[in-house]
């Protein structure tokens, strides 16, 4: 493929494809509510996540979600614990949720049959209903995305993301976040006209880059960086607005490409003071969603929506930087679709 080659991507159509896939998504929420009845029911002092690479992204989200509307403490899974090192662990009064799109990797599959057997009530966030990760849990939640074609997951990851933000709206009654979730098809759409490629562009000379982001936007960071590395080659690293003043700094200079994604919450004071700092600093800094931001975008909404909606320019934006430097974004060297790990 040569950067001249228009031909759409499948992971171009996959993008593409988020909004109105999020429709028919929250056209069937009666499941997100009987499996948020179960969690109230189970009423656990903690809950779980299991997932990884893009999945563990969506994971991340979902365990901000659960630790700030749902006041539940949240952990996330090691999976070696069980597969190397062969130490189950106690799991009464906990949720374990495993997110996956493929729902084949073998470690995540014996975590949930390990989480269930040790009194967890289990739960599968997948793309395939007959994957094992599925019928190893007690419960799932469908994410609906379709087969997914390209080796980076886009579609199934903010799906994921989507039916995480639905069960917690539902598990909490909170009705103002479902009506902001019933916007998203609309917002996704709409941002996928912001283009961002003038931050794309200052990727092809760079030698890294950095993703930043706090809170609801944390998986969110660092889902964009892990697209980054797998389509363009570069290595990318997604960290907290707060961790990453905690050495990472120390390896960006002129040249870097620092991304920084904020959302009108809690956290936006912090992260507009660190993108004052890094400007000061003289630092290649692109920025979203603050008032100075230098990356085109529809405006802030709801900080939890927002967080996932940033996803999409991204990823657009991402897709075509990667054709313009002749890569094949839908087949990354040395990757493939489904990664089985233990």
């Amino acid at each position: 493929m040569t950067g001249h080659d228009r031909t759409e991507t499948a992971m171009a159509r996959e993008i593409r494809e988020i909004p109105p896939a999020t429709e028919r998504l929250l056209a069937g929420h009666d499941r997100v509510a009987t499996v948020a009845d179960r969690i109230r029911k189970a009423n656990p002092r903690h809950v779980v996540i299991s997932g990884r690479g893009s999945s563990g992204n969506a994971g991340t989200l979902l365990r901000y979600l659960f630790e700030t509307r749902a006041g539940v403490l949240v952990s996330t899974s090691a999976p070696s614990v069980l597969t190397t090192y062969r130490q189950s662990i106690d799991m009464q009064d906990a949720v374990f949720i495993v997110v996956s799109q493929s729902g084949r990797s073998p470690d995540l599959v014996m975590g949930a049959q390990s989480a269930r057997k040790s009194g967890a009530l289990t739960i599968a966030i997948v793309n395939d209903l007959a994957s094992p990760v599925a019928l190893a849990c007690e419960l799932t939640l469908y994410v609906g995305a379709g087969l997914e074609q390209a080796v980076a997951a886009t579609k199934s990851v903010v799906l994921s993301m989507v039916i995480g933000a639905q069960l917690i709206a539902s598990l909490t009654s909170d009705h103002a976040l479902g009506e902001k979730i019933k916007q998203l098809p609309q917002r996704l759409s709409d941002a996928l006209t912001c283009d961002w490629s003038e931050w794309s562009g200052s990727l092809a000379s760079a030698r890294a880059a950095f993703v930043i982001g706090r809170g609801f936007g944390l998986g969110a960071a660092r889902e964009i960086a892990l697209k980054v590395a797998e389509t363009m080659r570069l290595p990318t690293l997604g960290y907290s607005a707060a961790e990453v003043r905690h050495g990472p700094l120390a390896a960006a200079s002129a040249e870097t490409p620092l991304l920084v994604l904020r959302q009108e919450d809690g956290s936006s004071e912090m992260v507009d003071a660190l993108i004052a700092e890094l400007r000061e600093r003289k630092l290649n800094v692109f920025s979203v969603g603050n008032r100075s931001g230098t990356l085109p975008w529809i405006g802030n909404d709801d900080p939890i929506c927002d967080a996932i909606t940033m996803l999409l320019p991204a990823y657009a934006t991402i897709e075509r930087a990667a054709r313009d430097r002749g890569f094949d974004p839908d087949n990354p060297p040395n990757l493939t679709k489904i990664t089985e790990t233990l």
